[in-house]
């Protein structure tokens, strides 16, 4: 059978990682010198405390290739086809890590490399369809095209209170245009071609909550679906109720921003994440 490999910003819960047998490979979050794995070390609510109550901004870091490299060479005692679909290219050296990696392992086993160019349950969605394809039968060479379809259909759309930590951060990519004197906007953003790009300017969390639910709307067809929140549950309540209209809730993943995405985004960060049909 294939094994799935992604990274900790996929925001996969745990126990869908557990059922379709997913390695995570976990990225690093950094307070000054103290180094913490994201979701190992450091869970997101002990994160966003942190990240509100430190004097120290945060920074995140991909994982070493010498990381991938010993998963690879694990997994190959158990299959001889491995897929990795990593974050955006754009955002990360995760997937560099990861290629590298495939070079210093040779031909232990086939492993076939996607770039999903996203994050979040844009990252995540693809990557548990791939999971169940795989257990379904599926092999590398089939689902490894059929993996990056998913996400270039697959859409993650954010909003936040402020852009002060994407600036800070330094992944603010198109919404640069956003900045100077408008911090306090709460602005909707997605990746596009992997780069954070400004959809829409709202101007309070309910108007940013009502731009959620026309995107999803809006949609051609909702294939999969997954809401997310850092600190706010009772708005990600307030969320998946008004979603349930649009796509079946027993169906609708729910999950936390991880860490190393929090970095950039902040505590108060809500995200709807789909799959759009063809």
């Amino acid at each position: 059978m294939v094994k799935i490999v992604t990274d900790s910003t996929a925001d996969i819960p745990a126990d869908v990682v557990k059922k379709l047998g997913i390695s995570i490979v976990p990225l690093n979050v950094i307070f000054g010198t103290e180094s913490y794995r994201d979701g190992v070390d450091i869970t997101p609510d002990q994160f966003y405390k942190r990240l509100v109550e430190s004097k120290i901004h945060p920074t995140s870091s991909a994982q070493s290739p010498g990381y991938f490299s010993e998963l690879f060479t694990r997994l190959s005692h158990e299959t001889d086809e491995i897929l990795v679909v990593t974050l955006s290219s754009k955002l990360s050296a995760t997937f560099e890590s990861a290629t590298q990696a495939k070079a210093l392992v040779g031909d232990i086993c086939k492993i076939e490399l996607v770039d999903s160019l996203q994050t979040c349950g844009g990252l995540g969605l693809p990557v548990i369809r791939a999971a169940e394809a795989a257990l379904a039968g599926a092999k590398l060479a089939d689902l490894a095209p059929q993996a990056a379809d998913w996400c270039s259909r697959a859409h993650a759309y954010m909003v936040f209170d402020t852009l002060e930590y994407l600036r800070k951060g330094g992944r603010i990519g198109q919404a640069q245009a956003l900045l100077g004197g408008l911090l306090k906007i709460t602005p909707v953003l997605t990746l596009r071609e992997g780069i954070v790009t400004p959809v829409q300017r709202t101007r309070s969390r309910v108007q940013s909550m009502d731009a959620l639910i026309n995107l999803v709307k809006s949609a051609n067809a909702v294939e999969g679906l997954m809401l997310e929140d850092a600190e706010t549950p009772e708005d990600l309540d307030a969320l998946a109720a008004r979603m349930a209209d649009l796509y079946p809730r027993e169906k609708t993943y729910r999950s936390k921003v991880s860490p190393v995405i929090g970095v950039h985004v902040g505590p108060h960060v809500l995200a709807a994440c789909f799959i759009e049909g063809k």
